[in-house]
């Protein structure tokens, strides 16, 4: 039977980093929330719902957030959240699946595939079910329609296009009564 797991954003992080001049800038979001349905038995039947205060993003500096959180990055006054909803979960491997659903990022929605491993499932000192996930994969910005970018006298560009996104998730599964009671409701 498939069980309903809240993601526990105090042992959870959505992480990003990309190409900044020589190096890279990395940086997470702070704020997020999300529901993962899985089911050990039968894990095609799964989805994702997956949203991500775009304001909460982090660098470790101020004046860059600041600049990311406006209209010529993430536009977070237009653009408040970033989703992620789940449409198939693929079996690819004993703990790897293929999870397609639709990012909408910035006002434009794209199908994606994210590759989502299973990292496994144990109980918690509280009599809690926690189960893991992760994924990585690589977003080219400007299909996003965040362009933002400034020539280099020496030619190239500050940013990079490609954005690595990186997201490790611990979730708490619903006891039976909750779920009960949102059936009922």
């Amino acid at each position: 039977m498939a069980a309903n797991y809240k993601i526990d954003p105090n042992h959870s992080d959505t992480g990003f980093t990309i190409r900044h001049l020589v190096s890279k800038v990395r940086g997470n979001f702070t704020g997020f929330s999300g529901t993962v349905q899985y089911d050990s038995a039968s894990p095609e039947s799964g989805s994702v719902t997956f949203e991500i205060d775009a304001a909460s993003i982090n660098t470790g500096n101020e004046q860059r957030d600041n600049h990311l959180r406006s209209a010529e990055f993430f536009d977070v006054e237009k653009f408040p959240k970033i989703t992620f909803t789940s449409k198939s979960f693929k079996k690819t491997g004993d703990q790897t699946f293929d999870v397609a659903g639709t990012l909408t990022m910035h006002g434009v929605s794209k199908e994606i595939v994210l590759p989502v491993s299973f990292l496994g499932e144990a109980g918690d000192p509280w009599g809690n079910t926690r189960a893991g996930f992760e994924t990585s994969i690589v977003l080219n910005r400007k299909d996003y329609g965040i362009n933002w970018n400034a020539a280099l006298d020496q030619g190239g560009y500050i940013l990079g296009d490609d954005v690595t996104i990186e997201i490790n998730l611990e979730s708490i599964k619903e006891k039976m009564e909750m779920m009960e009671k949102k059936a009922e409701g």
